[in-house]
């Protein structure tokens, strides 16, 4: 294990399986009764040394505007309706309607369960809804401020003459990804965030409204019209994200993995959300930082991200940035 990964953390392969299953789980590392999954990868060292990231002072957004992607792809989130009162005063206001993960969003520990197994650490319904166990306030409580990395898929692509389409199916699996990081010069410590830029935002924010309300539910939807690059949704992916200490993962897409989903594969989110507790991002706003990780030669940075403190929260929005 490299020198810069947390000592005593069982490698992949050594984690138990679930009964009847082949999947591994990680719920036992940091007990049963834990709260934050893999966001424990990052502590007062990790964050301390994320400063090193910081040359120039260049602070770059991560998050899209909370009304985009507008009209959405879940019929089940929509975009909030933005209510101004006037006063003699001044202004208040407020958003109803608010949906915590339409918009640059992490889906937090409560989003998914795997099977009749359960949630993050094994809990089941009712200890997420009478005890309330694994609500996003811990994560808001405890803030991801570590080191970032980008793994600019859509660059790296594109300089060498295959590109990536943003309207077609590519998994990115471990191979792509430590080929990319060797051509951008740069390794992922324990702790670290993880970004990876396969231009999908920046492709479904060019299209009209006829073109993006015909994506409206289609994730999920058989035959699934949605096609997009993402990171392969299989064991090995899994493997690679926990055995390098990665307190998060996200990415410009609907899904963070490739769509539409590979049913003999399997689901990404099962694997990283209730089984490891890895964070998974969704729809952040990668174009500013690749362009800002090109021009200073380097891809990693500073990374701030504050969920919202809503006790029980099931997601939240991103809140990030990336500091250079």
């Amino acid at each position: 294990m490299p020198a810069d990964r947390w000592a005593g953390i069982p490698a992949f392969d050594d984690l138990p399986t679930l009964p009847d299953s082949e999947e591994r789980h990680a719920w036992d590392v940091w007990g049963r009764s834990d709260q934050l999954g893999a966001v424990n990868f990052i502590g007062p060292d990790q964050s301390r040394s994320a400063t090193s990231s910081v040359r120039s002072g260049l602070v770059v957004p991560l998050s899209a505007p909370l009304t985009e992607p507008h009209p959405g792809l879940f019929p089940a989130r929509s975009r909030y309706q933005h209510v101004i009162t006037k006063t003699s005063h001044g202004r208040d206001d407020r958003l109803d309607g608010f949906f915590p993960q339409f918009s640059s969003q992490w889906d937090g520990l409560r989003h998914v369960r795997y099977r009749q197994h359960g949630f993050w650490g094994g809990r089941q319904d009712a200890d997420v809804d009478e005890k309330g166990a694994l609500g996003i306030e811990h994560w808001a409580r405890r803030g991801i401020i570590t080191r970032g990395v980008l793994i600019d898929a859509v660059r790296y692509f594109t300089d060498r003459g295959p590109g990536l389409p943003p309207d077609q199916r590519r998994a990115l699996g471990p191979a792509d990804l430590d080929e990319i990081l060797a051509a951008e010069g740069t390794t992922v410590r324990a702790g670290d965030v993880v970004l990876v830029r396969t231009g999908w935002l920046e492709w479904y924010l060019t299209l009209d409204d006829a073109a993006r309300a015909s994506l409206r539910g289609s994730v999920g939807r058989a035959p699934d019209p949605l096609a997009c690059p993402g990171l392969d949704a299989g064991r090995p992916t899994a493997a690679w994200l926990w055995d390098h200490q990665v307190a998060g993962v996200a990415s410009d897409n609907p899904a963070l993995e490739a769509l539409p989903v590979d049913r003999a594969v399997g689901f990404l989110h099962y694997r990283l959300i209730p089984l490891l507790g890895m964070p998974v991002g969704e729809f952040w706003a990668l174009a500013d930082l690749s362009l800002a990780c090109q021009q200073a030669g380097r891809y990693d940075f500073m990374l701030f991200s504050a969920p919202l403190h809503v006790p029980g929260g099931v997601g939240s929005p991103a809140n990030a940035y990336a500091v250079l």
